[in-house]
């Protein structure tokens, strides 16, 4: 017969239980509806602590009893033995549960899985009355089994699940321990970083014996060997990270094992195309990665992860990963696997390029998943790029992101490739056909004159253009001088471009040539002939059904249209490009939709709406990095706040804008400045520009955004003796720094280097002992 023990073994709860009050809701509900749930998930996730919370609660529903099978280290051919012993029964299971009203909890099935399958099914189809409540790093596959995929704790703020299970752990072995401004958000990082994983959050928590929450998030790239602080009476797979990703990966077939080692190549994530292109291999034909990939998924170490361009998309958590990458650089063939990676990017972005090719005529939803594709897959081509870096292999990663230029550009997403792309042109390997280098120059080039740097854009674009020359490449040659013509505006550069671009055949760089002439004339004020240039980009961008080549064109027309005091063309234009834009992520030209439709709205006085889409424009701009468009936004920002009476932050955020960007005042400038003269006074206001021409591209984003003002300087007081040390010279530049000028400017107006204005600024900071250009300008306009 049952033992008694008031009909259960589950154990007291060791500790506070900490979240998943809806799962425990929801499984409930399960159990009550289905007779076997199998709680499946990765290692680490909860599964054991989820379910005996769970058959606590549903407990009185069972009074034939509930127990408690732990099957971790049971040998095969036990399991039927072990769960009588659990339940006190010396016969046969069955017989003895009869019709009793009994839950039947089987923890750590992964080990005895079929064995456990097999129990199942007798049982149920023996005893009606049993029910089943299983966990497993994979399903049983019975049938009638519902299967319930442990989630990892939430972590989306200082409230959210795996926060609070930090806090309570971390007090109990710290107490006193409590999250302040400071450590929240690392608190926020380090959870985030174990990918919600209480098994993982708990080891944190214990370390802040011995380390502050700083220095936890500092080590966490050896997060397998720093988390090994695991009570002794847990099961030895509890008690470090590393052992409870050991016993998942040695519970693995040899096939699955080299799958799960190579998939460590992918720096985030991947599609079944890339992984048998990446994976397959000795020990792996590539008709047995689909295979293997649904095992490892079935047992909780790759998660499905949405989807990229219509293709499944798989990740490894973190702490599998790491794991996995021991595995790869132990096995020795991680070279092999990391080159195989690279190539397979590099066959990516050439596919992506082909469908641009003269002649292709591919139509735009085919290219847009190819957009979306390589947009997804932005980290492995950095991946893909930095192994070729270390491994000073240069070639196969130039053409990777040569091919896709206009992917890069377009996204807003340049810094990193940017950096990137000078190592790989400083490698300067002799293997390097020079047409190839001659293009990555200006790609390099394209990717400063987007970033808002000119003289290095002229740098690597005329450097690359010498290299096509020489290399013979004609389409390089028209691509360059395109790119040439954009940056100089010059009318000989444009007509060249045309020509160029229309003799090698390729109505994509005639389009963009179109579009350089356009703007040169725009920028010179021939609006006529830009909107004809632009309309004939649109005409051509038509044919090859060019969404993003159209957004291109609609823009350049709505900036004619507003320049001829034409907002209601200049609104459709923007809209017209903002739905052709919907499906890819195209942030520059997103932004200047935005941005555009705000100055449109402001010119009506329409300040609500402004304010929303200025909003869009720079939130967007900030979140990309994109710092030449934060400056231009924060222009519209200054005439915005000016316009709703702000004249002091209007202040701020123009001098902001003036100096970020690297340009002199306009007449948008002082369209600014007149009314904040007017209400503020002369003094007030240059104090003001010289405090906005120092705030960071974030305190500058905050003043428009959150209207956060800096502190304003302490009042200067300099010491005769100090004040008179001051040359000319330095008296004269530290006016032209009251007035708001940058180095730059301050060499422009006085015609010396902006290497000897720094070095007068420094004198004067020195010789007046302040630290901010700030307290020079409150200095002069206090009267010295």
């Amino acid at each position: 017969m049952l033992r008694s023990a008031e009909f259960s073994n589950l154990p007291a709860e060791p500790n506070a239980f900490v979240g998943r009050e809806s799962d425990v809701d929801e499984l409930a509900h399960l159990m009550r509806v289905s007779r076997v749930v199998t709680l499946y998930g990765a290692g680490g996730i909860g599964k054991t602590r989820l379910a005996l919370r769970l058959a606590a609660r549903i407990a009185p529903e069972h009074p034939g009893g509930v127990w408690l099978v732990e099957l971790a280290d049971v040998e095969k051919g036990g399991v039927r033995g072990h769960a009588a012993a659990a339940l006190g029964i010396a016969g046969e299971l069955s017989e003895t549960v009869g019709d009793r009203r009994v839950l039947l909890v089987l923890d750590n099935c992964e080990p005895v899985v079929a064995e456990c399958a097999e129990l199942c099914r007798d049982l149920l189809g023996a005893c009606p009355s049993v029910s089943v409540l299983a966990t497993s790093r994979e399903p049983l596959r019975v049938p009638g089994e519902t299967v319930w995929r442990v989630p990892p704790l939430s972590v989306d703020g200082v409230d959210s699940e795996a926060v609070r299970l930090f806090v309570a752990r971390a007090v109990a072995v710290r107490p006193g321990f409590q999250l302040t401004g400071e450590t929240a958000p690392l608190v926020v990082e380090l959870c985030r970083a174990l990918d919600g994983l209480p098994l993982a959050i708990e080891l944190a928590a214990a370390m802040v014996r011995f380390l502050s929450v700083g220095q936890l998030v500092e080590r966490f790239d050896d997060r397998l060997r720093l988390l090994r602080g695991g009570p002794r009476t847990a099961p030895p797979r509890h008690r470090t990270l590393w052992a409870a990703v050991d016993w998942s990966y040695r519970l693995l077939t040899p096939q699955e094992r080299l799958l799960l080692r190579r998939t460590a190549a992918f720096r985030s994530a991947w599609t079944l195309d890339l992984a048998e292109a990446v994976c397959s291999g000795p020990g792996l034909a590539e008709p047995e990665v689909l295979p293997r990939l649904c095992d490892l998924m079935d047992k909780s170490l790759v998660v499905l992860d949405g989807e990229i361009a219509g293709q499944a998309r798989y990740r490894l958590l973190e702490t599998v990963r790491e794991y996995a990458l021991e595995q790869l650089a132990e096995s020795g063939e991680e070279t092999d696997v990391r080159r195989r990676h690279l190539l397979a990017m590099a066959g990516l972005a050439n596919r992506f390029r082909q469908t641009l090719a003269p002649g292709a005529r591919t139509s735009w939803p085919v290219v847009e998943r190819h957009i979306n594709l390589i947009d997804g897959l932005k980290a492995e081509m950095g991946a893909a790029c930095d192994w070729s870096i270390a491994a000073g292999l240069p070639e196969a990663a130039l053409g990777l992101l040569v091919d896709v230029r206009f992917v890069l550009i377009g996204s807003g997403r340049k810094l990193d490739m940017a950096e990137r792309l000078d190592r790989l042109l400083a490698l300067g390997s002799p293997r390097v056909p020079r047409a190839l280098h001659g293009q990555a120059q200006i790609v390099r080039g394209e990717l400063a004159l987007a970033a808002g740097d000119l003289e290095p854009a002229l740098r690597h674009v005329r450097a690359g253009l010498d290299l096509c020359a020489a290399a013979g490449d004609a389409y390089g040659e028209a691509a360059g001088t395109v790119v040439l013509a954009r940056l100089t505006g010059e009318q000989q550069v444009v007509e060249r471009a045309l020509e160029a671009a229309r003799q090698c055949g390729d109505l994509i760089l005639e389009s963009l040539a179109q579009g350089a002439r356009a703007r040169a004339a725009l920028h010179q004020g021939r609006l006529h002939e830009a909107r004809r240039a632009f309309e004939e980009a649109l005409s051509i961008d038509e044919e090859l059904d060019n969404h993003y080549g159209q957004a291109s064109d609609h823009i350049g027309l709505a900036q004619v249209a507003r320049r001829c005091g034409d907002p209601a063309t200049a609104r459709r234009h923007y809209e017209a490009a903002l739905r052709l834009l919907r499906h890819v992520d195209a942030r520059q030209h997103t932004v200047s939709c935005l941005a555009g439709l705000g100055r449109v709205a402001l010119g009506q006085g329409d300040l609500a709406q402004a304010r929303a889409r200025l909003t869009e424009a720079l939130v967007l701009s900030r979140d990309a990095g994109l710092r030449a468009s934060i400056a231009r936004r924060l222009e519209a920002w200054a005439s915005l706040v000016a316009a709703e009476g702000d004249h002091r932050r209007a202040v701020l955020l123009a001098a902001a804008s003036v100096t970020l960007g690297g340009r002199q005042p306009d007449a948008r400038t002082e369209e600014v400045l007149r009314p904040a003269r007017a209400a503020l006074g002369e003094a007030v206001t240059g104090l003001l520009w010289a405090e906005g021409g120092a705030l960071t591209v974030d305190q500058a984003v905050a003043c428009a955004l959150d209207g956060d003002l800096p502190e304003p300087p302490p009042e200067p007081v300099v010491p005769v003796s100090q004040e008179s040390r001051l040359t000319a010279r330095e008296r004269e530049i530290a006016g032209l720094v009251a007035r708001g000028l940058s180095n730059r400017a301050i060499a422009d107006e006085l015609v010396i280097s902006p290497a000897t204005v720094a070095r007068h600024v420094a004198n004067i900071l020195a010789k007046l002992g302040f630290s901010t250009r700030t307290q020079i300008a409150a200095w002069v306009i206090g009267g010295r």
